[in-house]
């Protein structure tokens, strides 16, 4: 039985550390490079086997010495990759990542195997995502395999997620599969075309995410928290101060956590702070899945923490 399905992209993260981001045009020097596995997908489905979930990934890795170093990880984690597979045509994902000494990044995704995952790939893998209590999609692969594994998902009374990054135009067909949508501000800001820089914004960004048929939205502030808005009840969690090293799968880390909290049964308000929790200790580590913690790590902090304020609006 698996509790949490991940359909989404898998990538190598080439990352370089610098000062400052670099202008166009401009040359800067850089303080240290990495290279770990990453992608959206494969960080929410190691994030989500590191809280202690089952949990299964589908997607397509190229032939390759990236691409084996990715199935070698998600082995190693736990997670069930039968529907991990290879394309012989396509190299391995790749994200070239610069990050800053703020901790701000620019990411450029190179796709290549990730666009090879096809509907045809979902369907057989259609078994899985029905026995599974959580659908987590993200933006990463062709939009017509992410609206074919939320048809699935839907269809088996399961509950869908998607965290729609990069941010794309959706359209009502596909938000109307969503029972909870994770965009960050920028996401939500290019999603509803409203500006979204505080709560307020957050709020009125969910709302129209609402209306064209979302279940539920939670907006992630970064160091400002998350809002969570459904029919019924706006949430407001904060963010939890951290020294940032860089931001990379942060975003990831939460989405993660959020899913395999639900899986297990918790309400939403618990779901909202252990994801917290998960976000704010992944900026404190450098790199994609090196900074992904595991369930102990977010038990201890939260308990050094104690309860976190969820204010009603």
């Amino acid at each position: 039985m698996v509790d949490v399905v991940v359909v989404g992209s898998l990538s190598m993260d080439l990352t370089a550390s610098t000062e400052t981001l670099p202008s166009p045009g401009e040359t800067v020097i850089g303080s240290l490079f990495t290279m770990v596995p990453g992608g959206k997908g494969n960080n929410q489905a190691v994030t989500c086997a590191r809280q202690g979930v089952a949990t299964a990934m589908v997607g397509r890795v190229g032939r390759d010495a990236f691409g084996d170093a990715i199935r070698a990880q998600l082995v190693a984690e736990g997670v069930d990759v039968s529907h991990l597979t290879t394309d012989p045509g396509n190299a391995t994902g790749i994200a070239h990542i610069t990050v800053d000494a703020t901790g701000q990044n620019f990411i450029i995704v190179v796709p290549q195997a990730n666009h090879g995952l096809s509907v045809e790939h979902v369907r057989a893998a259609a078994g899985v995502i029905e026995d599974a209590a959580v659908l987590l999609v993200q933006l990463e692969v062709r939009l017509e395999v992410v609206r074919e594994a939320l048809e699935v998902a839907r269809k088996a009374g399961k509950t869908t997620m998607l965290n729609p990054a990069p941010a794309l135009e959706l359209d009502e067909e596909i938000l109307s599969k969503v029972d909870i949508c994770f965009p960050n501000e920028v996401e939500a800001a290019a999603l509803t075309h409203t500006r979204v820089d505080d709560v307020h914004g957050a709020i009125g960004a969910a709302r129209v995410l609402l209306s064209r048929g979302c279940g539920a939205v939670v907006v992630t502030l970064g160091a400002k928290g998350s809002v969570y808005v459904d029919d019924e009840s706006v949430l407001e969690v904060p963010g939890i101060p951290v020294p940032v090293v860089d931001t990379v799968a942060a975003g990831d880390a939460y989405c993660g956590t959020f899913a395999s909290t639900m899986a297990r049964g918790s309400e939403v308000g618990a779901c909202l702070v252990r994801a917290t929790a998960a976000g704010a200790l992944a900026v404190g580590v450098a790199g994609a899945t090196t900074s992904l913690p595991r369930a102990g790590t977010v038990d201890e902090l939260l308990r050094r923490l104690g309860p976190l304020a969820i204010t009603k609006h």
